[in-house]
């Protein structure tokens, strides 16, 4: 009888490290999971830039640890084959190893914009409109009786207002050439400057007409006038 307690405790005891591992491991987020798509993505990205860059994954994790990120080596293999969660902190700690945007362990990296992608939640899209969305350029998809409520709305509650800002701006800088304007251009944004501060009586700073005046010509049907 007490060779077979003796026995059944030694047991015990050996199965107590596995045991609190895998109570380590769901307490963490990081018991083996089915994923979906988009973890899948992610899985096949980490494993891609890791390579690229050169990282076996104990370099990896030496990295990931400088940036304030703990993960083992065994860690890095698990999220590499879909057994471990992949934290939103883990996200951007491995994004800013790799010297990537976050959305480019998200998304695929496709040959092709017309090539399927399927996204957790959101269903099939072409590879272009997927990365539109990660970029924050468009919504993943649109209803054409409410394409124009569901594009503002993107706008507006995917982005702070400045930066929509800063990005139009870029775009019609890169569009027209805003650095270095055509002659014509110059002389129309110069005499249209002229016009209103003749017309209103107020002398207006140039650099803030300039804005207002590219906004007016460039920005969309809902950019302030300068007429």
């Amino acid at each position: 009888m007490n060779a077979m307690v003796t026995q059944s405790s030694r047991y015990a005891r050996g199965l107590l490290p596995h045991r609190l591992a895998a109570m380590s491991d769901q307490q963490y987020g990081r018991r083996a999971v089915e994923v979906g798509p988009t973890g899948k993505t992610v899985a096949d990205n980490l494993a891609r830039l890791r390579k690229v860059r050169g990282y076996s994954t104990r370099q990896l994790a030496t990295e990931l640890e400088r940036k304030g990120r703990s993960v083992s080596a065994s860690g890095i293999t698990r999220m590499e084959k879909g057994d471990r969660v992949v934290t939103a902190d883990d996200l951007a700690a491995l994004a800013a190893v790799f010297g990537v945007s976050p959305v480019s362990l998200l998304l695929p990296l496709t040959t092709t914009a017309e090539t399927p992608v399927e996204i957790t939640g959101g269903g099939t899209v072409d590879a272009l409109r997927a990365w539109e969305w990660g970029i924050g350029r468009l919504p993943l998809r649109t209803t054409p009786e409410h394409e124009r409520t569901q594009l503002a709305e993107h706008r507006l509650y995917g982005m702070p207002q400045w930066l929509t800002d800063h990005v139009r701006y870029t775009v019609v800088g890169s569009a027209t050439g805003e650095v270095q304007l055509s002659g014509e251009l110059k002389a129309q944004l110069e005499a249209d400057r002229e016009r209103y501060e003749r017309e209103t009586g107020e002398t207006v700073d140039p650099e803030t007409f300039r804005r207002l005046w590219m906004q007016a010509r460039f920005g969309g049907a809902d950019a302030p006038s300068v007429d």
